[in-house]
């Protein structure tokens, strides 16, 4: 490769390659660039395993998986480079070992749940659109395991009110999928739209969660409200995580799914598989990651083990 190619020119002639194929590589393609601008700054004229593994171990969290992350974004990097320069080197997968390891998530209980709904009343002026706004987004994200991302792209025009189906449109890996509606999330969010269209009299844009100012809502005011909540009933996470996240609405759907099934003894195999569709995984093992061992599907399981040592059916 010539050595007149900066690093900064080669990272975005690989991120526009794989762009092309429909990838948006948001997190890897910011990586990437502050690897081109130490490789810059270094002089590097070629990829070799040292400049691989110095950049890994510049990252602010000094810890062997955060380095092992970036390893993984630079092989395919790598790759792309072989092409064109033969003394690549690629970096072996396991050159700081996984680069994964699952964090326990917060599971909300039935409980926990309503009294998070019922305290959105203190977010916002009296008046105000915003514990509105909350209240149905988070009752939206617990009984559809929709990703934030997805819930806060949804238009007037992708919630059909009638029918009680979303269209997701743009969801991960840009899949299109439709999510229907539990007979009783329906009403809710009529109720909502209703509200918001009686107080946003001139919206700023189609979206069906707005803010007072008929602004779409974005995540990090979404983020900021459930910190806020969780702080005001002294709630600490439950499992690996510092602070409560979003995306554990998620998993507590797909959790609390997989022990409904457990508990109506359906199929398990093909309710699982149904899952998966429904909250948008491409593989059923991407679902199966999101399972966490609660106290009430533990107990099923359990149970299950005994029957079967005892030599009964499971």
């Amino acid at each position: 490769m010539s050595a007149t190619v900066t690093w900064a020119a080669r990272v975005a002639a690989y991120l526009a390659y794989r762009r092309s194929f429909g990838l948006e590589l948001k997190i890897d393609g910011r990586q990437l660039e502050t690897f081109a601008h130490f490789a810059d700054q270094r002089g590097a004229k070629t990829f070799t395993l040292e400049l691989a593994a110095d950049w890994a171990r510049a990252s602010k969290r000094p810890n062997r998986i955060s380095w092992a992350r970036r390893i993984e974004v630079l092989r395919s990097f790598a790759r792309f480079c072989l092409r064109a320069d033969a003394e690549t080197i690629i970096p072996p997968r396991n050159l700081f070992g996984p680069g994964h390891r699952r964090l326990v998530p917060h599971i909300y209980t039935d409980v926990e749940l309503r009294t998070l709904l019922e305290e959105t009343d203190r977010l916002g002026p009296p008046g105000s659109l915003c514990p509105a706004t909350y209240r149905t987004l988070f009752g939206l994200l617990a009984a559809t395991g929709l990703r934030i991302s997805e819930a806060l792209a949804l238009t007037r025009t992708d919630v059909d009110l009638e029918v009680g189906v979303l269209d997701i449109r743009d969801a991960k890996c840009h899949q299109r999928r439709f999510v229907p509606l539990h007979a009783s999330v329906t009403p809710h969010l009529q109720a909502y739209a209703e509200l918001r269209d009686r107080l946003v009299l001139c919206p700023n844009s189609d979206h069906f969660f707005v803010r007072d100012d008929g602004r779409p809502v974005d995540r990090r005011r979404v983020l900021y409200a459930l910190h806020s909540l969780c702080r005001q009933l002294g709630w600490q996470p439950r499992g690996d995580y510092v602070h409560h996240r979003l995306h554990d609405l998620r998993h507590t759907f797909i959790v609390r799914s997989a022990l409904r099934f457990h508990q109506q003894e359906e199929d398990v195999a093909r309710c699982l598989s149904a899952l998966s569709i429904y909250v948008g995984h491409a593989k059923v093992i991407d679902t199966y990651w999101y399972f966490t061992g609660i106290p009430e599907l533990m107990a099923i399981a359990g149970e299950r083990f005994h029957r079967y040592a005892e030599g009964a059916s499971t």
